[in-house]
């Protein structure tokens, strides 16, 4: 069973969602996002990817997962994206599937993930990334990487694009088509 660290409580809040291109669903994102449990997905994955790196990085990281939740091509909510694919790799983020718990350590680093958590849901204008959907630390290189358009190098994480979604037309993912991931 995963846990988190025991006796901190997520800050829900709640507020008018301003426009974004990123986002496709922002509103539908940020009502499912706003819930404890999808925050607290989305604070692990900043714990776990990008813990010690600059806010900006961290904001990139929860970025990408409320990229992917308003996304089509990805699951709903910031729980399924970042479990999508299960606990055995592979999966889309590997912190989810490396077979170590998922449980912070260093309490200073889980409350700073927890409030980029909050702020990002409730401020996803805050993306950094300008939209992207993928991102892998700079020490791997991905085959992957070719596919997608870089958008970014923030901290240490490269962030990239899907081109078809930013394309609406028929030969782009347009409408209820949806892009094949490599």
């Amino acid at each position: 069973m995963r846990s988190i660290l025991a006796g901190t409580a997520l800050a829900v809040t709640t507020g008018i969602l301003a426009a974004s291109p990123a986002l496709a669903n922002l509103e539908q994102v940020q009502a499912v996002a706003a819930q404890p449990e999808q925050k607290q997905c989305i604070a692990q994955t900043i714990y776990h990817e990008a813990r010690g790196e600059p806010e900006k990085a961290q904001r990139a990281v929860a970025a990408v997962v409320l990229n992917r939740a308003a996304d089509p091509a990805f699951p709903d909510t910031p729980c399924d994206v970042v479990r999508q694919g299960g606990e055995d790799p592979p999966c889309q983020f590997s912190w989810w599937c490396d077979g170590r718990s998922d449980a912070p350590s260093e309490s200073d680093a889980w409350i700073r993930a927890l409030t980029i958590a909050d702020e990002m849901v409730e401020n996803p204008e805050l993306d950094p990334t300008n939209g992207a959907t993928f991102f892998h630390h700079v020490r791997v290189n991905p085959k992957w990487r070719y596919v997608f358009d870089h958008v970014a190098t923030i901290g240490e994480h490269a962030f990239y694009q899907d081109p078809a979604a930013a394309d609406p037309s028929p030969e782009g993912r347009g409408g209820d088509q949806v892009a094949q991931r490599p």
